[in-house]
């Protein structure tokens, strides 16, 4: 990568970081929201609320990593940076085209799915659970809209290079949904199920504006509407015929955790009900109880507090570049650049996940123990968080590599591998979640996306552009071997921090050993050798 190339993309990160960080922090904060009003499992009438509002929320949300982070965006990306180069007015017209159609066709979706939903309601709303599920489902959809429509104004920010409209715009999401959940659902205490159907409001009111806060600065990039089809349509053809594949190819982890939310609902058992699955003759017992849905769904947010600030900081922002480098057709520049990508998100996603696994109790209890979330619920989702933990340096390093393929214009390997390993994730569902319960669900996903990490590395240096494995190897045995005084000191500071419930306490227990387990990292990395933490820090 050439001097002013690097710095662009640590600059990128950087700013993209920041506002990943800000609004994961804000996530949290909206979790912990979640957790005190609708709990883990819930009681009376609010058991299995939250559970029913996590798969209601999965479905737009969904649409959004597709999209968003996605195969949209994986696709249009590539074509719209070529025409931006070549011809403003060329990237205009494409634009505009891109977003109409999405209006258009989401719009179409959106109705067919709250036909779908009403229809469901109306054959299935007495089986415990289905009619909250599917009232929430309808409520919630229409994000979907909105939310796929600001990804692809994001795509235009990053094209043209410009990080910070993009790294702000989730935040609204996490402040409209907080106004929600402290400023009005406590009004409708202690009615669970009347507080989830306000956050669902809250939801598509944020999406609305999620668009809003992105328009006012196109324009200052130069972008106008400007819809012409003829103009646009080569263009299209070329981000059609590779959106498909790339949904699998990209998404893999997302429908992976979609599936895992699904099982893991359609396999508890019921409120009130037996205990054994009457669809599997009676023979059977359940595997998993109410709330098993919401213990993944945390754990699933706290790795994805990691994953957002590195692994998808870093893809979103190198992508461009790599795009860049693919039009030009110089391979060598490419494997360089997906290789240092990966040494970037390896020196960092290897200690997060490390610690996260330490760590998991303490943070649960600090971020989710208040109101209706009682102890137990945090030894559950404290166990998924540990264990969805474990593959985080697997989901940072995917997203890098599949970016590779795509800036290539190649779909169809990233697709294959991915249907492969969502196979191998259900197969593993149904192996482990008897023998783990909702726990295999977790170790499940954390599995499959080692595998495919593994195996998209290597297609990709043998057929697409070489990678450098000596310096990546380097820097994993760094990062390692770093990685275990930060763990030595974490475990260490954990035997002398305060146990008590007092907020102050869980924020000692949590902040201390974060804070002298991530400086003693940075000292033995450095020590060892290491120089990427220090690039990123300085920008060069």
């Amino acid at each position: 990568m050439t001097r002013d190339g690097r710095h662009r993309l640590i600059s990128g990160a950087r700013i993209t970081s920041l506002g990943t960080f800000l609004s994961r922090v804000l996530g949290l904060l909206r979790e912990t929201a979640n957790a005190s009003l609708l709990g883990l499992a819930g009681t009376g009438a609010g058991k299995g609320v939250m559970d029913a509002f996590v798969i209601a929320f999965r479905i737009p949300n969904l649409f959004r990593r597709l999209f968003g982070e996605g195969a949209l965006t994986a696709s249009y990306l590539p074509v719209l940076t070529e025409h931006l180069v070549n011809d403003k007015r060329a990237a205009r017209q494409l634009a505009s085209v891109v977003i109409t159609l999405l209006i258009v066709l989401l719009t179409g979706l959106v109705a067919l799915g709250e036909l779908i939903f009403g229809l469901i309601w109306l054959v299935w709303g007495d089986v415990p659970g289905m009619g909250l599920l599917m009232g929430l489902s309808a409520v919630m959809l229409p994000y979907l809209l909105f939310i796929c429509v600001a990804a692809q104004l994001t795509t235009i920010y990053h094209a043209a290079l410009h990080f910070t409209i993009p790294a702000m715009t989730p935040m609204v999401l996490n402040i409209v949904w907080l106004a929600a959940a402290w400023g009005v659902a406590p009004w409708f205490a202690p009615d669970q199920v009347a507080q989830a159907y306000v956050l669902a409001v809250g939801v598509v009111v944020a999406g609305v504006l999620q668009v809003a806060v992105q328009v006012p600065m196109l324009r200052s990039l130069g972008f106008r509407f400007d819809f012409n089809w003829s103009a646009a349509r080569s263009g299209l053809g070329r981000i059609g015929r590779n959106l498909a594949p790339m949904m699998v190819g990209l998404a893999v982890t997302q429908i992976n955790t979609f599936n895992d939310s699904l099982i893991a609902w359609g396999l508890a058992a019921p409120a009130g009900g037996s205990d054994l699955i009457p669809w599997l003759g009676g023979a059977i017992r359940y595997p998993l109880e109410q709330g098993a849905v919401a213990a993944l769904y945390y754990g699933e947010r706290l790795y994805e507090f990691p994953l957002g600030i590195v692994g998808t900081t870093l893809a979103v922002v190198i992508f461009p570049l790599l795009s860049r480098h693919a039009a030009r057709g110089d391979r060598r520049q490419l494997g360089e650049d997906v290789g240092f990508g990966l040494r970037l998100g390896l020196s960092l996603s290897v200690p997060a996940g490390i610690g996260l696994v330490l760590m998991a109790y303490p943070v649960a209890r600090l971020l989710f123990e208040y109101g209706n979330f009682m102890p137990d619920d945090t030894l559950r989702a404290s166990r998924t968080i540990a264990l969805y933990a474990t593959g985080l340096w697997a989901y940072c390093a995917t997203q890098m590599i599949v970016r590779g393929f795509f800036s290539l214009g190649d779909a169809a390997t990233p697709v294959r591998v991915a249907a492969w390993m969502v196979g191998l994730n259900l197969l593993l569902n149904f192996s482990l979640i008897w023998p783990m319960g909702e726990g295999g669900l977790a170790v499940s996903t954390a599995v499959a996306a080692a595998i495919q990490t593994f195996v998209l590395a290597a297609i990709f240096s043998r057929r697409r552009a070489k990678l450098q494995w000596r310096p990546l190897a380097a820097t994993v045995a760094r990062t390692l071997a770093a990685a275990v005084p930060m763990a030595i000191v974490v475990l260490y500071s954990l035997q002398w921090t305060p146990t008590d419930a007092e907020l102050t306490g869980r924020l000692i227990r949590v902040l201390l050993p974060i804070a002298a387990g991530g400086a003693v990292y940075c000292m033995a990395y450095r020590l060892l050798g290491g120089r990427e933490l220090g690039m990123l820090l300085k920008g060069r």
